[in-house]
């Protein structure tokens, strides 16, 4: 028989040799799942370097054919293309996501040595098939270029959050603090496509302008402008399609009556316009349809746009909301600060906003195009949406069963349209056209005040001595005389109560509004009088008022 201190001592060494033979194959089962990651890794590895390797076959595929069939023609031509080919793709475009655009042009030595070519081709060679080989390649790199360049700048802009695009200015801080409502995320993206946009249409021109540079020194001049018309082709097609797509987008929003959509358009169009000269001189000797294609965009878009700035102005006239989307507490409706905001981001483009006003004008005036002329359109413009806007206020407010409701309802209102005008450039655009506009919206508020103070007639009447005996010192007041001293205090403090239970959930966003209504009626707590029906002390009236207006108090 063991022992039992043996047996133990013999458990606990069993035990160890256990736990260690555990620990190791812990080990071995890590090293094991590394191994596996690390397989994984080289086969994904493996993988994608077949892909590339079956791109990279395709893409070679149709060069070898399309070299097979030039040998059919002529033993030289094929060396020159193989030349010519291999010479061209030294030529490397670098596009810097700024305004300065720099070009590598091809070295002088081998320019050269393809001019030379291409001199023996045009003389001896008797084959002039090499101009439209030329002319493939070379468009084919150029629609790669602002591929590349778009796919560059939405990739930098995504991870960055940072648009830097030369032709959308920095979004105002005045803005509103009530906006209209925006899917997460979307606007973002449509940001960076109309920022890519912009600098893809600023890439073309510049890399055109290059590619005619050296299209000048390889082909012969009678054969220039066709050869540079056909090169451009395909990179100012995707071009014009993309634009046209974006024109599609604003039309099926503003039949969604998605009227903000149509804003994206102006920074396009406003650089388009700043760039046509520059465009026409490049495509100057093009095809008559080369050269109408981006005039052509142009006017497709500032029609949608005066189409929707348009429907926009209508739309708040006959905005059908009056019960379903009312404040409660009369504060500023969302029809208003959505107008209001709409406004506020036409600033940023008021020059191109008033030109494509006036291309749909068919008057004599409107042929000039000029600025001044431009701005009146503009002015005239916003005046009407702040006029449908204050008529459908007008309407809206008829909605509120009490008329002293109505009243806060549109002194807010008009006092937030007059605040934000004076708060941006919008009131000197309004005033192009409406000189007291100013005043007028001031005489508007002082008029709704004035109908709210009405409401407390029933209070304000308890305050006069209507009424009220002629007190006689040493002499005591009669019956009759005593009910009418408590009937005013009564009144006055029935009409107090009901109304601070009735306003108190209303509210006045502005502050210095809210207190000139509020200094008015501290003149209620004066209403003192020591006799037993006196019921409120001057600095409880005094805080009752304080409560109103203030949906937190």
């Amino acid at each position: 028989m063991i022992p039992t201190e043996d047996a133990s001592a013999r458990k606990r060494e069993i035990e160890e040799k256990l736990k260690q033979e555990q620990e190791t194959l812990s080990f071995i089962r890590e090293n094991l799942e590394k191994s596996d990651q690390l397989t994984k890794g080289m086969v994904s590895i493996l993988s994608s370097f077949e892909s590339r390797l079956m791109q990279l076959e395709n893409s070679i595929i149709p060069v070898h054919k399309q070299t097979e069939n030039l040998q059919r023609l002529q033993e030289n031509v094929d060396k020159t293309l193989s030349c010519m080919d291999h010479v061209i793709s030294y030529y490397h475009v670098e596009l810097e996501v700024q305004e300065d655009i720099v070009l590598e042009h091809l070295p002088e030595a081998v320019l050269q040595d393809i001019i030379c070519i291409a001199g023996w081709l045009v003389e001896y060679g008797r084959n002039q098939d090499f101009m439209n080989v030329y002319f493939q390649i070379r468009s084919n790199q150029l629609d790669r270029s602002i591929k590349g360049l778009k796919d560059h700048f939405r990739k930098n802009s995504a991870s960055s959050g940072i648009l830097y695009s030369p032709a959308v200015q920095t979004k105002r801080k005045d803005t509103p603090t009530k906006k209209a409502p925006k899917r997460p995320g979307k606007d973002d993206v449509l940001d960076i496509e109309i920022d890519s946009y912009i600098h893809c249409i600023s890439a073309f021109v510049k890399l055109a302008q290059s590619e005619y540079a050296l299209l000048t020194e390889i082909i012969p001049e009678h054969h220039q402008k066709k050869t540079f018309d056909s090169l451009i082709q395909e990179a100012l097609d995707n071009l014009m399609l993309e634009g046209d797509n974006i024109v599609s987008a604003a039309r099926r929003a503003i039949m969604r009556h998605d009227y903000s959509a149509v804003l994206t358009i102006f920074p396009i169009l406003r650089h388009l316009k700043m760039n046509k000269s520059e465009f026409d001189t490049t495509l100057q000797g093009t095809a008559a349809s080369t050269k109408n294609k981006l005039p052509t965009l142009i006017t497709s878009m500032e029609t949608i746009g005066a189409k929707a700035l348009e429907e926009f102005a209508d739309s708040i006239k006959n905005d059908p909301d009056k019960e379903y989307n009312m404040p409660k507490d009369g504060t500023v409706h969302e029809l208003t600060s959505n107008a209001i905001l709409f406004l506020q981001q036409l600033l940023d483009f008021h020059e191109t906003a008033g030109a494509m006003l006036a291309s749909q004008e068919t008057s004599s005036s409107a042929s000039s195009y000029t600025s001044e002329f431009n701005k009146r359109l503009l002015s005239t413009y916003i005046c009407k949406v702040l006029g449908n806007l204050q008529l459908n206020l007008l309407s809206k407010s008829k909605v509120y069963e009490d008329s002293a409701l109505s009243s806060i309802f549109l002194h807010n209102n008009y006092n937030y349209i007059l605040k934000s005008l004076e708060k941006s450039e919008l009131i000197q655009l309004v005033t192009v056209t409406q000189k007291k506009a100013e005043s007028s919206y001031r005489e508007l508020i002082e008029q709704q005040i004035y109908m709210y103070k009405s409401s407390w007639h029933k209070v304000t009447e308890h305050l006069t001595d209507r009424n009220m005996p002629v007190f006689q010192p040493g002499t005591k007041l009669k019956d009759k005389e005593r009910q009418v001293i408590k009937d005013k205090f009564k009144g006055f403090n029935d009409g107090l109560e009901e109304l601070c239970k009735i306003q108190k959930g209303w509210a006045i966003p502005d502050k210095e509004q809210r207190d000139s209504i509020r200094g008015w009626k501290h003149t209620l707590k004066e209403f003192d009088n020591p006799e037993k029906y006196h019921k409120y002390r001057p600095e409880e009236v005094e805080e009752m008022i304080e409560r109103l207006f203030d949906t937190s108090a």
